[in-house]
């Protein structure tokens, strides 16, 4: 199992962020989780691949060229995959992963883990998604979604199908018993058949 983990380039200005990274990916290492992420070796993502790999965790890195050329990449990876887009490395973290989790980080892991809970609802996958919510850091962002929800622009069940965790034995556990919701246009007529056509989940 492989879990893809999206999270801040930087440290952020709390100490809570990075030694939660740290006892996070040590968690995961622990139990025999690999580890997908963006392949750096700056901040929050360096330290959960430092803290992975100090475990004996497997940690893959998918990054573009022009990072790599950057010389943000990490050299110590299990595996570094070099693609050419932003686009490639988000594809092929996906397909790598088994499911999704955020902590902390910025805009990049908000457009990151967005557009997973988004392929879940469009039915591009039927994995689990994820907050590791350190000193409350997404609450704000999940009572904005919980909101849009609430004006009828959000469903329930999808609101509902991200799992949100203050650790690592949380999370896992309730990724362990985690059914992906009815795919939002998968109810569609066919021929002979009485029941809608449906997706189901993944075993984890």
């Amino acid at each position: 199992m492989r879990l893809a983990v999206y999270t801040g380039a930087s440290l952020g200005s709390d100490p809570q962020f990075v030694e939660a990274a740290r006892a996070f990916a040590t968690a995961l290492a622990r139990r025999g989780v690999g580890i997908v992420y963006g392949g750096g070796h700056v901040g929050l993502m360096g330290a959960v691949a430092d803290a992975a790999l100090a475990a004996g965790g497997e940690v893959i890195g998918v990054m573009p060229q022009s990072l790599v050329d950057d010389e943000t990449a990490h050299t110590g990876l299990t595996e570094l995959r070099v693609v050419q887009t932003m686009h490639e490395r988000k594809a092929g973290m996906a397909d790598l992963a088994d499911g999704f989790v955020a902590l902390p980080g910025g805009l990049g892991t908000l457009e990151e883990i967005f557009e997973a809970w988004t392929w879940l609802q469009l039915g591009v996958h039927a994995k689990p998604v994820g907050f590791l919510n350190v000193s409350g850091y997404w609450t704000p962002l999940l009572d904005a979604v919980a909101s849009m929800s609430a004006a009828g622009l959000v469903r329930p069940d999808y609101l509902a199908a991200a799992v949100v965790a203050e650790d690592a034995d949380e999370l896992l556990a309730r990724f362990a018993g985690w059914q992906a919701p009815r795919r939002r246009w998968a109810e569609r007529a066919v021929p002979g058949a009485d029941a809608p056509v449906t997706r189901p989940a993944p075993r984890m």
